[in-house]
């Protein structure tokens, strides 16, 4: 099978489980595991933050940022395609009593003039505003990629405002490996930050959550909270710190990839593809027929040998990883024009 439907399917490569195994690791509860503390080390400095703290998933950096940063009846601005407003299981709600006020991006970009306008007035009868949460690389936008300038313009309102900001950076490797921008030159902008190494980068479980000192500190409380207080957790921080010395640097080799593919399936009967959303390791592929379904299309496509997701009822999702090499994409292509041409 050539499996595309997420980064996330990736397995450790033999040099990474090697280092697994050669972990020197503690009790991370007490600070005492050296390999995590390392890793928090490394990816505090590399983000431009004063600490780091190593948490099992994205899912748990982000929340325990939204935790750390509001108080229960404050609002949340997010894009509306957003992973923290569709794919966190309401989590903003049920564990910090915010509220998430969704605005309609473009490519997953919204700007300062729309979160602006999102601002809630000083007014009994309204919510207080406290964080604004952006996400780069934005998944259901196409895995796109935030201007920089854009983040500017929102970090100058949130200034003006008093307003927190949070980085769901868990693809921000890709954005930076696509446009040269450092990963401290966009977290620079963000009160907190996470990043994930268990997407593109190739490792088995683990984020990381960055920031000021206290705010790690109250984010580290609240990992405990949520039940993410690991015990000899140097295993899994060995496996990041081997993505992360080894696995960045070839991140474009996926972008190339997925362009690879979404140039080779645009053309196809019933398909359209936006490749000005094609930036970097994902493709999404909208189907035109009103007879064709993301779920058949899904299915077509596995009985042939080819894994992708159906995103919506008529959408597909296909993402390029470090475990398929171009020589599959260029097969995968090919089922593609084998199914969709007898669909």
């Amino acid at each position: 099978m050539i499996d595309l439907r997420s980064d996330t399917v990736t397995k450790p490569s033999p040099a990474m489980r090697e280092a697994i195994a050669r972990a020197e690791v503690g009790d991370d509860v007490f600070g005492e595991d050296p390999t995590v503390n390392l890793l928090q080390e490394k990816g505090a400095t590399l983000l431009g933050k004063e600490a780091a703290l190593f948490v099992v998933s994205g899912t748990m950096g982000n929340q325990v940022s939204i935790k750390a940063q509001t108080q229960p009846g404050d609002e949340v601005i997010v894009e509306a395609d957003s992973h923290v407003f569709n794919y966190e299981a309401g989590a903003p709600a049920i564990l910090s009593g915010v509220q998430l006020h969704p605005v309609a991006g473009r490519h997953g970009v919204f700007t300062a003039e729309q979160a602006e306008t999102a601002l809630r007035p000083a007014n009994v009868h309204h919510p207080k505003t406290r964080l604004i949460v952006v996400e780069n690389t934005h998944n259901r936008a196409g895995g796109t990629i935030w201007p920089i300038e854009a983040i500017r313009s929102l970090r100058e309102l949130a200034d003006r405002h008093g307003l927190l900001m949070h980085l769901d950076g868990a693809r921000l490797w890709n954005a930076s490996a696509a446009t040269g921008i450092p990963l401290k030159t966009y977290s620079e902008y963000f009160d907190s930050v996470t990043v994930c190494f268990s997407k593109g980068l190739g490792a088995p479980v683990g984020s990381l959550v960055a920031g000021s000192r206290e705010f790690v500190r109250a984010a580290h409380r609240f990992r405990k909270v949520f039940g993410g207080g690991m015990r000899q957790a140097g295993i899994l921080a060995a496996a990041a710190l081997y993505a992360m010395e080894n696995n960045v640097g070839r991140l474009c080799e996926d972008h190339q990839k997925a362009k690879r593919l979404a140039e080779s399936v645009r053309e196809l009967p019933g398909i359209e593809v936006d490749m000005e959303a094609v930036q970097t390791n994902m493709v999404f592929i909208n189907l035109t027929r009103p007879s064709w379904t993301g779920a058949a299309a899904e299915e077509a496509l596995k009985v042939k040998g080819v894994l992708v997701i159906a995103t919506g009822l008529r959408r597909l999702r296909a993402v390029t990883h470090l475990d398929v090499d171009m020589k599959e994409i260029v097969t995968a292509a090919d089922v593609f024009k084998e199914v969709f041409r007898a669909f």
